[in-house]
């Protein structure tokens, strides 16, 4: 099964007024699904492949706040100038921004295409608002996977993960000739590692997430949602892994 729609997400990137190129197709049950796992467990990765396979809309807060960056001042409205200046700050976004963004999208998360959301919600006061929003929109979640990953497999993965300072692409040292030494194999470029790739910081990020994310994982396991999956084997494993997880947990609600 592969419905991929060549959707170029404008509407969530761009916020209001901007409208999606393309546009899904009547969807007689479209999926719409929360994606968490920590750093390192190819969230990316996986919400690229279930887009192909389920043909729902890749949703990333990240996209989102770097589009924002990208973006003159009035260009922005007014969610997204108030999560740029926190950003500039190097300051945590609060909860109630990261909403309003999220909330002036509202086509994204009510289109019959569906959505897979990356990177939110991330607290308890984010789950709480989606949960609000869509009770009173009418609309349901499939489910929430959580990709599941052993602490040590997620340290060896971000930290043999190597940036290029040219092109900015991102390779992992097993997959290059030279190891660390490798040039960027698609520019030339230099390869560097990331401060937050280095085994102390990944060891902050990791426990970070566990705080943050433990009570959101309750949060859905009590609400039923809840698809743990493993995050081991190829991408496309995974993948499949996923789509059967999902399959068995809607027919078991059938």
């Amino acid at each position: 099964m592969n419905v991929q729609n060549n959707n170029d997400r404008a509407e969530w990137l761009q916020g209001p007024p901007a409208v999606c190129s393309v546009k899904p197709g009547e969807a007689r049950t479209p999926w719409r699904l929360v994606l968490l796992g920590a750093p390192g467990v190819g969230k990316g990765t996986q919400a690229d492949l279930l887009h192909q396979r389920l043909g729902a809309c890749h949703l990333s807060t990240g996209d989102v706040f770097r589009a924002a960056g990208s973006r003159s001042d009035c260009d922005q409205t007014p969610a997204m100038r108030a999560a740029v200046e926190y950003m500039r700050r190097g300051a945590l976004v609060p909860d109630l921004t990261v909403w309003e963004m999220v909330r002036e999208r509202s086509g994204c998360i009510g289109c019959r295409g569906g959505f897979l959301l990356d990177g939110f919600p991330r607290t308890l006061v984010q789950a709480e608002a989606l949960k609000q929003y869509m009770e009173t929109e009418h609309l349901a979640l499939t489910a929430v996977v959580d990709y599941e990953l052993p602490l040590e497999e997620i340290v060896a993965r971000l930290s043999g993960r190597r940036t290029c300072e040219k092109c900015r692409s991102v390779f992992h040292v097993s997959s290059l000739p030279s190891g660390d030494q490798a040039p960027c194999p698609r520019c030339g470029g230099k390869l560097y590692q990331r401060e937050d790739d280095r085994p102390e910081s990944i060891a902050v990020r990791l426990e970070a997430y566990r705080r943050s994310t433990a009570p959101l994982i309750q949060f859905y396991k009590n609400l039923g949602l809840l698809v743990s999956v493993a995050a081991t084997g190829s991408p496309d494993e995974i993948c499949d892994r996923t789509i059967a997880a999902l399959e068995s947990a809607v027919a078991a609600r059938s």
